[in-house]
């Protein structure tokens, strides 16, 4: 068991192609600004031209994928999963190696937070941030399936997913601080909760409340709770790197967490709205029963 873990911490953070990552343009695929917009854009046109396809042939029923969903659920909890293992890893080696520069002024949870002014995006917690920044393209791909089972263009998921590709980016362009923890917290979420989307794929019983809804919640409150503790350590400890892209990514989360929030509002007024509704048919069906049953007994008394 000893000697799996550390074969497991030699290929998740001591390998030489992790230590060794740098981002440039030339050593890392996709690290280009001209990059990033174009794959935005091909990635909204693909969608907006696939909805359109389904509404001009007038498909009603949806497009049947076969096992292709639940492979896909389960492919996205598996690399989530590598990928905060490997943060994890990754942040406790970089923690050992590179406590001897900050101990005096900083705890491993405020270096987490607020990496030191002139940090380079180099080494192995960048790595991770890179394979997280690559894990980005794949779940774009969850809005095409949405488009042809549901045919519904699902313009907030949309909008996620260009937020949260953009702001990977900057993370790895400015060193940014506080990125770990926040892939740390996405990616334990997106195991979760794509395992067991996997699970209802496959025939699975689900969850007698809402499951995904409920690990959003808990994501996005443990977001804001970090991001004021950057804030504060910002403040208070005499700056942290890449502050400017932080300030960028808490409004891209800010507005990510208000479209959240509104979506959330909606579908629970509509669910109250479809449960007084089905209460009231109940009532009326109740009633035209008891009014039947009456009448039959008028009849037989007569």
């Amino acid at each position: 068991m000893g000697t799996m873990i550390q074969r497991l911490v030699y290929w998740l953070s001591e390998h030489p192609a992790i230590i060794k990552f740098r981002w440039s343009p030339t050593q890392s695929w996709g690290s280009t600004w001209s990059f990033l917009l174009t794959s935005m854009a091909f990635y909204l046109t693909l969608s907006l031209v696939l909805h359109l396809i389904l509404v001009l042939f007038r498909r009603r029923r949806p497009v049947p994928l076969g096992p292709i969903p639940a492979v896909y659920s389960l492919s996205m909890a598996l690399i989530s999963a590598v990928i905060f293992t490997g943060t994890l890893f990754s942040a406790a080696a970089e923690i050992r190696d590179t406590r001897w520069f900050w101990r005096r002024s900083k705890t491993p949870l405020q270096w987490l937070l607020c990496f030191p002014l002139g940090t380079r995006p180099s080494g192995r917690a960048f790595f991770w941030s890179y394979a997280y920044y690559l894990s980005r393209f794949l779940h774009m791909f969850r809005t095409y399936f949405t488009i042809l089972e549901h045919r519904k263009l699902g313009l907030l998921n949309i909008f996620n997913n260009l937020m949260l590709l953009c702001m990977s980016f900057l993370w790895l362009e400015f060193s940014q601080s506080f990125q770990l923890v926040e892939i740390m917290l996405a990616t334990l979420v997106y195991s979760v909760v794509y395992g067991y989307k996997f699970w209802t794929a496959i025939g699975l019983p689900s969850t007698c409340f809402p499951f995904v809804l409920s690990c959003q919640m808990v994501f996005l409150g443990s977001n804001v709770l970090c991001h004021a503790g950057v804030l504060l350590l910002h403040l208070r400890k005499g700056g942290c790197n890449g502050i400017g892209a932080w300030i960028f990514n808490s409004v891209l989360n800010a507005a990510i967490l208000l479209l959240f929030v509104n979506s959330f509002v909606r579908k629970m007024h509509l669910r109250r709205r479809q449960v007084e509704d089905d209460d009231s048919v109940l009532h009326s069906c109740s009633a035209s029963k008891q009014t039947k049953v009456e009448n039959k007994i008028k009849d037989k008394n007569l």
